[in-house]
């Protein structure tokens, strides 16, 4: 493909992200970000719009989840929302399914447009385990999703399989089942937090945390964290 045309991909890719930021700055009140009433307004008019058409909106926020890892490279939000917006396990099943799309795409762009720069970055750092992703890429990715990219910025992560020019569908179906637990335990703090605001009358953050539906996926996440470190350490850490 000549340089021409990629200069010419690059600019719309960044056009894209503009106006995709300056839709998410405009449709947000900060002004009212520190006023608890603004969130249970938000809290009982998401619900009522959701329960109206769920399977239109899961739609809705599968495309707009997509493009967001695709074009910011990092999640986190997006398993906040989707667990206030349909809870625990349909919010854990949309968030797998389009964040490993996402991150597939951002992949495919960054293998196309930034594979010599995602090389000098992470080459180096990452020299001894490019070795144990070519024995099997799809296990050792597995488990690389698992641990939470061993370290790695979630955006950077996504881009780490170009220095051994991973497969397509190895990279989707590994990023699909690794990202199970944590997004399972991340979208059931979502659902919890939709639960206190349209419990609570005003916030208390003491209240908020002793919430079981608040602190027990909390604690999940802390087991996870550490089980994470013990599965590094024997799959990576240790690698020759």
């Amino acid at each position: 493909m000549s340089k021409n045309l990629k200069i010419s991909l690059g600019v719309s890719y960044l056009f894209i992200l503009f106006v995709f930021l300056y839709f998410i700055f405009t449709i947000v009140e900060f002004n009212r970000l520190d006023d608890f009433s603004y969130y249970k307004e938000l809290q009982s008019s998401l619900e009522i719009y959701i329960s109206t058409n769920i399977i239109i909106n899961l739609f809705y926020f599968s495309i707009f989840a997509i493009i967001w890892i695709a074009l910011l490279g990092f999640g986190s939000p997006i398993l906040i929302i989707s667990g206030i917006l349909f809870g625990q396990w349909l919010g854990t099943l949309i968030s797998v399914v389009s964040i490993s799309i996402g991150a597939l795409i951002l992949y495919s762009i960054g293998n196309f447009f930034f594979r010599d720069l995602v090389r000098e970055i992470l080459e180096k750092k990452f020299e001894k385990y490019i070795q144990l992703f070519q024995k099997n890429e799809f296990y050792y990715f597995f488990i690389y999703r698992f641990v939470g990219g061993l370290g790695v910025p979630f955006g950077l992560q996504n881009l780490l399989p170009i220095l051994f020019g991973m497969k397509k569908t190895n990279y989707f179906f590994a990023s699909l089942l690794g990202f199970i637990p944590s997004f399972f335990i991340t979208n059931t703090i979502g659902a919890g937090l939709n639960t206190y605001v349209a419990q609570a009358k005003t916030f208390s953050m003491i209240e908020f945390i002793m919430t079981p539906e608040i602190y027990l996926p909390i604690l999940m996440f802390v087991a996870l964290m550490i089980s994470s470190l013990f599965i590094k350490k024997k799959f990576f850490d240790n690698a020759n």
